[in-house]
């Protein structure tokens, strides 16, 4: 009963975080972000995090949409600078709980190079990737996580590149927290993004 109640009690707060009934999510069904968007939810009700106090900010892209589609403060900005606002956020404010939520195309693309001085810097925010292997958004591009020979629409000669390894990279720049994790195991997810978040210093999920 008492497991049941908890449960109970923190999908009740997980609702705070919900947008109005209706709101229109641009993701196509069975997408792996619908369950990084409820996991995201329940680990910060698990927390006790107020709404007021968070800020989600993103880049462009699929995942950057996530944001839009939860109950809290956001920014959205430009493709590959999700970090650097992210960082000038906490700055400004070091009571918020500051977010930062793209894809592997964002982060690890056009926003690679804030990856490894945000690791390096160490600011409180937690960074959290969707990483699909692919630009999901802008017309399927390759991205630097794909495999070697990847061939999506736009790419018809294949993936040229060896797959980028962010875990690597995130531990040379001597990252405080790096975790990987899987939407489908909503159990895990929930425990690593809570660790995530309350882990004092810049963290990689």
């Amino acid at each position: 009963n008492l497991s049941r109640n908890s449960k109970n009690m923190t999908e009740m707060e997980k609702k705070k975080f919900d947008m109005p009934h209706g709101t229109d999510i641009a993701w196509c069904p069975a997408c792996g972000n619908f369950p990084l968007l409820t996991t995201v939810k329940l680990a910060l009700s698990e927390l006790g995090i107020d709404p007021k106090s968070l800020v989600l900010v993103s880049g462009i892209g699929q995942a950057a949409k996530t944001p839009q589609y939860v109950n809290a403060n956001m920014y959205n900005g430009l493709h590959g600078r999700a970090l650097p606002s992210a960082t000038g956020i906490k700055l400004a404010n070091r009571n918020l709980t500051v977010v930062a939520e793209s894809g592997d195309g964002d982060m690890y693309g056009e926003g690679g190079n804030h990856l490894i001085h945000a690791m390096r810097r160490n600011p409180d925010i937690t960074n959290i990737v969707h990483n699909n292997m692919i630009y999901g958004l802008t017309k399927g591009q390759y991205s630097p996580t794909s495999e070697l020979g990847k061939v999506p629409k736009s790419t018809p000669y294949g993936s040229l590149d060896t797959p980028f390894n962010p875990v690597s990279l995130a531990l040379g720049a001597e990252a405080s927290f790096v975790a990987r994790t899987i939407d489908s195991d909503r159990a895990h997810l929930t425990e690593v993004l809570t660790a995530a978040t309350q882990h004092r210093g810049a963290s990689l999920v």
